[in-house]
């Protein structure tokens, strides 16, 4: 390294600190620093998870969701139409996140399909976080995900899929299109986590 004096000479190594001994702010430091994504990520993997199911009383936009903790409530459901995609719906209002004290982000994750209109339907969810679901297709914040209703009534494990951290108090819609059928319903429950920046 140099500067205006000329070169800066170390001459001892070990009076420098390794990298794996120092401690970090993690997601309350530096947005995008190297200890801010290293942290985001061993956030996503080990965390604490919310599921969610329809509001037991739900109101406009803001209040669409409830935590499965507060007690037993009834899935999302969602319609497509043949080779069409259905209408959207709100599956999370401004006020549903944070769900946990302090957080300030978070990102939907898994859906647990508990029921289908029709088996054996090649079937296609989108998952979108914005205003409203359009605004949301429109800058490029939605996820697809593939699913394959099934043929006979069985145990289905949760579908795990990949969606983009976004700030609490953001809009989730869902919609789906099955393949060659004429409609099609699906009901889901979601799981999420949060972080703490």
């Amino acid at each position: 390294m140099a500067n205006s004096f000329g070169p800066i000479i170390i001459s001892n190594a070990e009076d420098i600190p390794k990298i794996d001994s120092l401690a970090t702010a993690g997601l309350a430091g530096t947005s995008n620093s190297l200890a801010y994504r290293v942290h985001e990520i061993e956030k996503h993997f080990h965390n604490s998870e919310d599921w969610f199911g329809l509001a037991a009383s739900p109101s406009a936009e803001t209040h669409r969701a409830d935590d499965i903790t507060d007690g037993t409530l009834a899935p999302f459901q969602i319609d497509a139409g043949n080779d069409a995609w259905g209408s959207w719906l709100q599956i999370l209002g401004s006020s549903d996140t944070p769900n946990r004290t302090n957080m300030v982000k978070f990102d939907l994750h898994k859906l647990q399909i508990v029921d289908s209109e029709t088996t054996n339907v090649h079937y296609f969810i989108q998952i979108a976080a914005g205003a409203t679901g359009a605004d949301a297709l429109a800058a490029g914040a939605y996820t697809t995900i593939a699913y394959l209703t099934p043929t006979q009534q069985s145990a289905e494990a949760a579908i795990h899929f990949m969606m983009p951290r976004v700030a609490v108090g953001t809009k989730v819609w869902a919609r789906g299109l099955a393949v060659g059928t004429d409609t099609c319903t699906l009901d889901f429950y979601f799981g999420l986590h949060e972080y703490a920046g």
